[in-house]
């Protein structure tokens, strides 16, 4: 089989190898994996800045779906023909999240990923594909999809009434915009981009703000609320952004912390102290979350919204073109 694999760190550096194809042990099955969807994550460990003390070589990626072709004689969660999506951290199945869940990620230096033809699985690291969607469109889920689920639904508990706010126009920040508005809360989200903020608009955005054109966009997200900030914000940012996040926050406000994509000084905890807000760090999230996100967006009728579609042998430009930023919602790579 076709596999990309990371000798040493680089993009340059991701090449082309055949392996040997994966035998099931019994409680696992063989998955032809048919697409797969890029991360931030994917970049920085293919740069060397996530996880630089990996075992390499490695296969990336840890978002994928395809379908069983292969079952170990002790199987009984799946068939051959199912159609599924590996968890993104094969060890969570339900709970909260804890050390002994932790170091058995796929595609960043625990576990080989997806950027592979067949994978072998344990039956447990697996979640069907949600009705009507294609493994295009399953394959955006694992990572970015469980991880907005996590932040709104499971941490954050958004319900009609209330306001979010999210951060850019990547994976997460999309997915937590069609979350929030299947739950009937207001959602106003910000970008740097006047297009993809229309884009935002038409999945349902009540309010946007450009960053760039609205600098202090902070005040303006109160001033839309009346003064009073936002219940929810998904914090893909990082340090370069969680300062004004917290200042755009109302009083007793949840702030699920995701991303690491700016850079800024350290941040004051006396608003933190003084409005009693809750900071959450997400990290994906377990097999349990993914289920009841599948069935949510089953009877939703919550379609992924995909950037582009590159060839599997592509994989490089797919990258290249996420580095550039210029993406909406997932950036996947058809096998």
């Amino acid at each position: 089989m076709k596999a990309f694999e990371l000798a040493q760190f680089g993009l340059d550096q991701l090449k082309l190898v055949e392996r040997e194809p994966p035998r099931p042990g019994p409680r696992e099955v063989v998955v032809k994996l048919r697409a797969a969807s890029l991360n931030y994550r994917d970049l920085m460990f293919c740069r060397g800045v996530y996880n630089p003390k990996a075992k390499l070589p490695a296969v990336p990626l840890s978002d994928g779906a395809g379908e069983v072709v292969e079952a170990g004689p002790e199987v009984t969660r799946w068939k051959v023909g199912n159609r599924v999506c590996p968890i993104f951290n094969q060890g969570w199945i339900d709970g909260g999240y804890s050390a002994d869940k932790a170091g058995a990620t796929l595609g960043g230096g625990d576990l080989d990923g997806v950027l592979r033809e067949l994978a072998a699985f344990d039956e447990q690291g697996l979640v069907a594909v949600p009705d009507r969607l294609s493994y295009e469109e399953a394959a955006t889920l694992p990572c970015a999809a469980v991880t907005a689920w996590h932040a709104l639904i499971v941490s954050g508990r958004v319900h009609a009434g209330q306001t979010v706010l999210t951060l850019g126009a990547g994976g997460v920040s999309v997915f937590a915009l069609q979350f929030a508005k299947l739950h009937g809360a207001r959602v106003i989200a910000t970008s740097s981009s006047d297009e993809k903020l229309a884009r935002m608009r038409q999945l349902g955005a009540d309010e946007t703000l450009n960053y760039r054109a609205c600098p202090d966009w902070e005040r303006e997200v109160r001033r839309l609320t009346d003064g009073r900030g936002v219940e929810h914000v998904v914090e893909v940012g990082g340090a370069g952004t969680l300062a004004k996040s917290v200042a755009a926050t109302s009083a007793g406000g949840h702030i699920a912390v995701i991303g690491v994509l700016s850079q800024g000084p350290g941040l004051d905890p006396i608003p933190l102290l003084m409005k009693g807000l809750r900071l959450q760090g997400i990290f994906v999230g377990s097999r349990r979350m993914f289920e009841d996100m599948r069935s949510a967006i089953s009877q939703g009728g919550l379609r992924p919204a995909i950037d582009q579609i590159f060839p599997f042998m592509d994989i490089q430009a797919a990258l290249r073109h996420m580095e550039r930023g210029s993406h909406f919602g997932k950036i996947v790579i058809g096998f």
